[in-house]
């Protein structure tokens, strides 16, 4: 993140690595949206909020729904109110105006400051939304026909568009961002993230836990594999209740269920693939005697 770097006044738990760094950089050269995929829990979301702090810079955010509509980031019509104020005898239905709802993109486009925009997980909505998105990104600025005046960015946006994957993008939209996929953190990594967060963590219990993790998420057949947001909520309650590290069994996770697994694993399908595993293990070692 060479291009922001220098502008950091605080310390932060965020933990970027050299190619994230690198891909932010290329959005910001190349004034393109920076699309980011990556399991959920990997800090997608986070990373807009990140990359705000770094800049100094107001962040406007846009969560998507399945109900949400391309439309509704610029701006809404509300008719049904000036229809309401109209048969009130209201004198504000003459500027129509009045009844025009600002979007997230709006706000964005006439910040005096520059700002970081984030459309959150975009895959949530109709296939059909990236697509309609498309002009107003490209031109950074769109036509508000109710009242035939055009809105056009001030200062060019950094758009950052996160998605689960849960859908394929269109090729347009996709040929129109800088593409970036937050591989899941190595264990070196993992250990900055969670000293980040925690950094009086015992060292034995930050082994033994990574330990446990990682050989959790290696086990074959898993529904959900636990992300970096669950290994953070996991050491939360390992800390408050100060277990020691032995208490973890890190030796093999197939002899047992982690402490606090629910922070782990979060299907029932998990839990009883866990359980099978367990089971079989222990008739093993039955065998083995």
């Amino acid at each position: 993140m060479s291009q922001i770097s220098q502008n950091e006044a605080s310390p932060s738990t965020y933990i970027t690595t050299d190619e994230l760094q690198q891909a932010i950089d290329a959005a910001l050269t190349l004034e393109r949206p920076l699309l980011i995929k990556g399991e959920p829990g990997t800090g997608k979301t986070e990373l807009a909020r990140e990359v705000a702090r770094r800049l100094g810079a107001p962040l406007h955010a846009w969560h998507i729904k399945s109900t949400t509509r391309a439309q509704q980031g610029l701006y809404e019509y509300d008719a049904v109110s000036r229809l309401r104020d109209s048969q009130l005898g209201d004198q504000r239905v003459a500027d129509i105006s009045h009844y025009i709802i600002r979007g997230v993109l709006w706000d964005a486009f006439v910040s005096d400051t520059r700002c970081v925009v984030l459309i959150d997980e975009i895959d949530k909505a109709d296939i059909e939304f990236p697509n309609d998105l498309l002009l107003e990104l490209d031109r950074m600025a769109f036509d508000v026909y109710e009242t035939r005046e055009t809105i056009s960015a001030k200062l060019r946006p950094l758009v950052i568009i996160t998605s689960n994957n849960e859908k394929e993008l269109p090729d347009a939209f996709l040929r129109r961002c800088f593409f970036h996929y937050i591989s899941f953190p190595d264990r070196a990594t993992m250990q900055r993230i969670v000293e980040s967060h925690y950094p009086a963590i015992k060292q034995d219990l930050l082994s033994s836990a990574l330990e446990v993790f990682f050989d959790l998420r290696d086990v074959p057949g898993l529904k959900k594999k636990p992300s970096t947001s669950e290994m953070l909520d996991w050491l939360k309650l390992l800390i408050a209740d100060d277990l020691p590290a032995e208490a973890l069994k890190a030796d093999n996770v197939r002899t047992v269920l982690p402490r606090m697994h629910g922070a782990l694993l979060k299907n029932e399908q998990d839990i009883h693939l866990f359980e099978r595993l367990v089971f079989l293990h222990k008739q093993q070692e039955k065998k083995a005697r």
